[in-house]
């Protein structure tokens, strides 16, 4: 587990980076089906209500855009991928979409009536930093809320993969050191560091979700396409190593089929706060 300490903020950001221009559409066949799921209790987490300017940080190809504006909403996303926001401006036009640096907000204090992280945070350098800046940029009184995704023994299609590289492959293969990717599935440490960056009355649930594939070998194939850090761990295995890897994968998956479908459970962990 990296420490503070052991962090190379500015390789890890730039690993980030380079991963997020170039994983706009496999990021969208994987994972965009389960991590929908949480666009309705984020939003329902900040009170949203018509009119309201609401702030999508780390927006993605602007997956919350649509049900934000459906409400009323007044919407912004920025992502500090200029590749993510081209897919979402192109899939939206008329909406605003910026490039932006989640840990140094290109908007004045106290701009937004509400502000939203996605499953943002685990690819942050500084998530400190970034609820700091979120705080800045909200109007006091109103809400943040971010989902981040539960730990891995309750997220199953990452306890899978993980599992099967530590027991058939080398989990320690040579990536920029960044904050632990669990971190904030501890609701102790998201209470902490809100608080610390200057947010009250806290409010951590969980959301239950389902990541659905039609056959049990998906499962891999979405990680291995569509994610940055455990991808990049799956990339660096030997051949050998990584087929292994994946057979145990498809057949842990296929303990989870109901009803003609493999169902992996990913619940995510909501956490809210209000600025003070």
């Amino acid at each position: 587990m990296s420490t503070s300490s052991s962090i190379d903020h500015q390789a890890f950001t730039a690993f980030e980076r380079t991963a997020w221009e170039s994983n706009v559409s496999d990021y969208e066949a994987a994972y965009a089906r389960v991590t929908a799921q949480s666009i309705e209790p984020l939003l329902n987490a900040v009170v949203l209500r018509a009119g309201d300017r609401l702030l999508d940080v780390a927006t993605g190809p602007g997956d919350i855009a649509p049900a934000a504006t459906a409400r009323g909403a007044l919407f912004c996303g920025v992502d500090f991928s200029s590749a993510m926001i081209e897919r979402a401006r192109a899939q939206q036009p008329g909406v605003t979409f910026e490039v932006g640096d989640a840990e140094a907000l290109p908007f004045p204090d106290a701009s937004f009536d509400a502000v939203v992280m996605n499953f943002g945070m685990l690819h942050l350098a500084k998530p400190e930093r970034a609820m700091v800046e979120a705080a800045r940029v909200l109007m006091a009184g109103r809400r943040y809320a971010f989902t981040v995704w539960d730990k891995p023994e309750e997220t199953v299609g990452f306890g899978l993969v993980l599992n099967a590289i530590r027991t058939l492959g080398n989990p320690d293969v040579p990536l920029p050191a960044g904050p632990p990717f669990f971190r904030f599935s501890e609701a102790s440490e998201c209470e902490r560091s809100l608080r610390q960056s200057g947010f009250v009355d806290i409010r951590i649930t969980r959301v239950p979700q389902a990541w659905r594939f039609e056959t049990p070998d998906e499962p891999f194939d979405a990680i291995y396409n569509g994610g940055v850090r455990i991808k990049a761990t799956l990339r660096a295995q030997t051949a050998e190593a990584r087929a292994a890897i994946r057979e145990a994968v498809c057949e842990g998956a296929r303990g989870f089929l109901r009803n003609g479908m493999i169902e992996l459970p990913m619940p995510a962990v909501l956490a809210s706060a209000a600025k003070a």
